[in-house]
């Protein structure tokens, strides 16, 4: 008789313990409001630098909430242009019901996205909202049309290159002005070393602090690891400095020194417009062609006057040292014989 009073016991504090955590769990539930609309005061984004300090546009929406056990969501508002599908993505965390943005900080935003200057962008945004990365949701897409405009700022490489005199030095340029510079600096044998000035004079100089540092109190030059047209990036705001290959326009083929197997890289003017390339090299009898980053996807051959992508090889007769010069954006060249 005992033994089924406790037994009976047991049944019962096991239904009272199952009920209690089935109650348990209905208070976790949480109910996350998803993504509302987004709306925008404008579509077509007017950048003019002088209106630098001016709001661009306004963005409305409602922020994300929860209800039943309430937990942390958050919202953000995410940029990236069209056709990209938000990759790369600028993602900026809001936590009031506008956001908006100046003109500048509009501008360096395509800028960094990777718009071009002084060509129309179409920039898509939305809002993304949720608790975790498993409960997203998204808002409607709206699309923004601006050309950004260049607000840039430089830093200057003097070196043994062209002769140690900042007053003649190429240049680095910061397209947006955030402190990080990038260029090609075209060094020569024997020529390799250089330094970084903020201006065009000696009275500040970044010299090599190790480990890929800089630092304007570092007396060492800086130093290329070889004798060819190199992409050199200062970052200020990180004390930092990188060399590596550009990913741009160069020339290949048997008239050149590498063959059709190694580019001859050119060299951009460092105006953040990134239109027309240099070289002075020696070429032989044969042929050429542009192509950029290496690769044969962009290729550009035929008349020097009228080049086309995947058109034919550019014949060299007579062999010598030009100058070559590219303007991307007219897609013609320049041969002079030196």
């Amino acid at each position: 008789m005992k033994s089924i009073f406790f037994k009976t016991l047991a049944v019962g504090l096991m239904a009272v313990s199952l009920w209690s955590c089935k109650k348990d769990e209905t208070q976790t539930v949480s109910n996350i409001s998803p993504a509302g609309t987004l709306t925008t005061s404008a579509t077509t984004i007017n950048l003019v630098q002088s209106n630098a300090a001016q709001v661009a546009f306004t963005l409305s929406y409602p922020l994300a909430t929860s209800t039943g056990y309430v937990v942390p969501v958050n919202t953000s508002l995410q940029f990236g242009l069209k056709g990209t599908n938000f990759s790369p993505v600028r993602e900026i965390a809001v936590t009031t019901k506008t956001y908006a943005p100046t003109i500048t900080e509009v501008n360096n935003m395509i800028l960094a996205l990777g718009g071009k200057v002084g060509t129309t962008a179409q920039i898509e945004v939305r809002l993304k909202s949720g608790a975790a990365v498993n409960d997203l949701t998204y808002s409607n897409v709206i699309t923004l049309t601006a050309t950004p405009y260049l607000a840039s700022a430089w830093v200057y490489v003097p070196g043994a290159y062209q002769g140690w005199n900042p007053a003649t030095a190429d240049s680095l340029i910061s397209v947006s002005s955030n402190g990080v510079y990038t260029g090609m600096i075209a060094f020569t044998p024997g020529n390799l070393e250089f330094k970084v000035t903020p201006a065009k004079k000696w009275d500040v100089a970044y010299g090599d602090a190790g480990g890929g540092k800089i630092s304007s109190s570092a007396g060492d030059n800086l130093k290329s690891t070889d004798a060819v047209v190199k992409q050199v990036t200062v970052d200020l705001n990180a004390g930092t400095y990188t060399i590596g290959v550009p990913k741009e326009w160069s020339i290949i083929g048997d008239a050149t020194a590498g063959g059709w197997g190694n580019d001859t890289d050119m060299k951009v003017t460092n105006d953040g417009k990134a239109n027309f390339y240099t070289i002075k090299t020696t070429l032989t009898t044969g042929a050429f062609k542009f192509r950029f980053a290496h690769d044969w996807g962009t290729n550009l051959g035929g008349s020097l006057s009228t080049l086309t992508n995947g058109g034919d090889n550019i014949a060299v007769t007579t062999a010598g040292t030009y100058t070559i010069t590219l303007d991307v954006a007219a897609k013609k060249a320049t041969m002079v014989k030196n």
